[in-house]
C-alpha cells in the first residue's frame, strides 16, 4: 500500500500539468497545498481580452511589462477569504480577516494562472507581468505561470502608499521559478511544502490574513534560505575538518587542522556547482548514478572522488586550455599540474577525458594548483599544499563519504562550543547541494528567485573564515581586514551616496525647487511609482549626472 504524504501529493499534482488544462492543474496543486475555494469565475474564452474586460475597470496594462503577445491563456482560479481558510483548516485554528500588513489591508488572496507561449522567461520578465496584473486588484494576486515544461509561482508584496492612504504600492516580487513538471528538483518540492497552509500555520501560528501574508513572506525569504544553507554547510565543515588530511606544507591552524585548505575546497566546489547550473559543467560529475561508472572504487573511506574527479576538474581542466588536456605521461610531467593524474583510479580514463573535453578554460587563480617547486635546479624543494599527485606517498585524504554520505546525526558540540549542536544533522556535500536550488542570476530588490545566487560565494567565504581560528586566535577576516558586504548594505550605501551627491548639486542648480531630497528618495526607491520631478528639474538632473560621470566622480 502506498502511503500518501504531502511530498507525494505535490509530485502527483505536478505530473497532471502536461495532461490537464493549466487552470485545472494549478487548482489541483493548490488544493494539495491546502488552498481551496468556491469563489471561482470561469473566463470564457480564457483569453487576455476576456480577463481585461472582466477585471480591468478601465485600467490598462503597460504592454512593455505585461508582454500581452506572450499570453496563451489566463484563468482566474479562485479567491480565498477567511471563510475558505477556516474550512480548509477544519476549524482547527481561529482565523479572522482583520489586520493590516505594512499598512495595507489584506482580507483575501486571488490565484491566477497564465500560460505563456515561450519555453523560458527571465525572472524580471515574469516579475513585470506579475506587477502589472496586480495593478488591477486591491488584494494580492498570486500567479502561476506555465512556460515550456516548467511552471513558476510569483508572489508580490504590497504596502500602503504613504501619500495616498487609499492606494497600495507594489513592491518586491518573489518567484519559485522554473519548477520542472517531471523529475522535479527536491528543493522545489520542499519549498512548495513549506508554503502549504498546514506547514505555514505550524511554524507561524497566524489568526488572520496579515499573519498568513507575513508567514508567506518569511518562508519565501532568501535570507532565511541562506541561513539554512550556511548552517548545513557549517555542520559539514566541522564534521569534515577532523577527517581530512592535506600535505605537510598545507597551512594548519592552532589545533593542527587544515581549516584553510578545507575552506578552499568548499569554495572551489561551490563555484563549480554554479558552473554546472549555467550548463558549463556536465551534471554527471555530481551524479551519484554516473560517478560509479567512472571510478574503480567509491568506498566511503577512500578519497577517489576528490582525487580522480574533482582535482582533475580543478587543476587539469578548468586551469588548462581546451585542446591541450591530457594525462600525465609515465615518468614525465612530475610537478606539472595542468595534466591529468590518477589513471589507476578510473575505469576508463578516456571516458573522463571525453566528459571534461568541452568544459571552458577558467583563467583565474581559484583553480591554480598550489603545489610548487622552489630552490635551485640542483637542489629543488617540492612544496605540497593541494597534493595533486598520484605518488604512493601522497598524504592527501578527503574521504568519499564527505561527498556522498547519507544524512546522519553527529555530535558537533565541541566544535561549536555549544551543547545545542550535540545532535547535528550532516550529509555528504553533494547531497547538501542537491537539496537547494541554485541560480546564476543575482537577486535584486525588485525581484528575487527562491534560490541560492552567486552572491552566496562571498557570504560562504566570509562565514567560514569567521569560523577559522588560526595561530593568533583571531578570526582570519579580522586579520586580513577583508569583509564581505551584504547586498542590502551595498544598496543602502549607493542610494544614500546618490541622494547626497545629486541633492547637494541640485539645490545649487535649482535653488527654488522644493522637496529635492524627498523626490530623489522616491526616484531611487524600488517601486513602480513615476518620478516627481518637473521637466526642467529632469534636465538639470540629467546634466548634473552626466557631468559627474564624465568627470569620473
Amino acid at each position: 500500500m502506498t502511503v500518501f504524504t504531502m511530498d507525494t501529493g505535490i509530485v502527483a499534482a505536478l505530473k497532471k500539468f502536461p495532461i490537464s488544462p493549466f487552470g485545472e492543474a494549478a487548482s489541483g496543486l493548490l488544493g494539495v497545498l491546502g488552498y481551496t475555494s468556491k469563489k471561482r469565475l470561469a473566463l470564457k474564452p480564457n483569453t487576455l481580452a476576456t480577463f481585461l474586460a472582466t477585471f480591468s475597470q478601465g485600467r490598462a496594462l503597460n504592454e512593455r511589462y505585461a508582454l500581452p503577445n506572450e499570453w496563451k491563456s489566463v484563468d482566474f482560479l479562485f479567491q480565498i477569504t477567511d471563510e475558505e481558510i477556516r474550512a480548509a483548516a477544519n476549524m482547527q485554528f481561529e482565523f479572522e480577516s482583520k489586520g493590516a500588513f505594512s499598512g495595507a489591508i489584506i482580507n483575501s488572496y486571488l490565484f491566477i494562472a497564465i500560460e505563456l507561449i515561450g519555453e523560458h522567461y527571465s525572472r524580471s520578465a515574469l516579475a513585470g507581468i506579475t506587477r502589472e496584473v496586480n495593478k488591477l486588484f486591491d488584494m494580492p494576486a498570486l500567479i502561476f505561470f506555465r512556460h515550456g515544461e516548467t511552471i513558476t509561482l510569483a508572489v508580490i508584496n504590497r504596502r500602503l502608499h504613504k501619500r495616498e492612504p487609499g492606494k497600495d504600492v507594489l513592491e518586491k516580487v518573489t518567484l519559485i521559478q522554473d519548477i520542472r513538471l517531471t523529475n522535479t528538483h527536491r528543493a522545489h518540492i520542499e519549498i512548495l511544502y513549506d508554503v502549504s497552509l498546514g506547514a505555514l500555520h505550524h511554524k507561524y501560528p497566524f489568526t488572520n490574513f496579515v499573519g498568513l501574508h507575513e508567514a508567506w513572506q518569511k518562508t519565501l525569504d532568501t535570507s532565511e534560505l541562506n541561513k539554512r544553507f550556511f548552517q548545513d554547510l557549517a555542520n559539514w565543515y566541522f564534521w569534515a575538518l577532523p577527517q581530512v588530511r592535506f600535505p605537510k606544507n598545507a597551512p594548519k591552524d592552532a589545533d593542527g587542522q587544515h581549516s584553510s585548505s578545507l575552506i578552499r575546497l568548499i569554495t572551489r566546489v561551490i563555484f563549480c556547482w554554479f558552473l554546472k547550473e549555467k550548463g558549463l559543467l556536465p551534471a554527471a560529475l555530481f551524479d551519484e548514478h554516473k560517478i560509479p561508472e567512472l571510478l574503480v572504487d567509491l568506498s566511503p573511506k577512500e578519497s577517489t572522488y576528490y582525487k580522480a574527479i574533482l582535482q582533475n576538474l580543478f587543476f587539469a581542466t578548468l586551469n588548462q586550455e581546451m585542446g591541450k588536456r591530457e594525462f600525465r605521461k609515465t615518468g614525465q610531467n612530475f610537478m606539472a599540474h595542468n595534466v591529468y593524474r590518477y589513471r589507476s583510479l578510473l575505469k576508463s580514463p578516456n571516458d573522463l577525458l571525453n566528459l571534461l573535453a568541452q568544459i571552458p578554460f577558467m583563467n583565474g587563480g581559484l583553480f591554480e594548483c598550489l603545489d610548487k617547486t622552489v630552490g635551485t635546479k640542483e637542489n629543488p624543494q617540492y612544496i605540497r599544499i593541494d597534493g595533486f599527485s598520484d605518488r604512493d606517498d601522497n598524504a592527501l585524504k578527503v574521504p568519499n563519504s564527505l561527498f556522498w554520505g547519507p544524512e546522519q546525526v553527529v555530535d558537533l558540540s565541541a566544535a561549536y562550543g555549544e551543547n545545542k549542536y550535540s545532535a547535528s544533522r550532516v550529509a555528504g556535500l553533494v547531497r547538501i547541494f542537491d537539496r537547494y536550488k541554485f541560480t546564476v542570476a543575482e537577486n535584486t530588490p525588485l525581484d528575487e528567485e527562491i534560490a541560492l545566487d552567486p552572491e552566496l560565494l562571498g557570504k560562504v567565504f566570509e562565514n567560514l573564515l569567521a569560523a577559522y581560528n588560526p595561530e593568533t586566535g583571531a578570526t582570519a577576516r579580522k586579520q586580513t581586514g577583508s569583509f564581505y558586504t551584504p547586498r542590502e548594505i551595498v544598496n543602502y550605501m549607493v542610494d544614500e551616496s546618490l541622494i547626497f551627491s545629486l541633492g547637494t548639486q541640485l539645490k545649487d542648480a535649482l535653488p527654488k525647487a522644493a522637496q529635492v531630497e524627498e523626490h530623489l528618495r522616491q526616484l531611487v526607491a524600488y517601486s513602480d511609482e513615476p518620478h516627481r520631478f518637473a521637466d526642467h528639474e529632469v534636465n538639470a538632473l540629467i546634466c548634473e549626472f552626466s557631468a559627474r560621470v564624465r568627470d569620473g566622480i
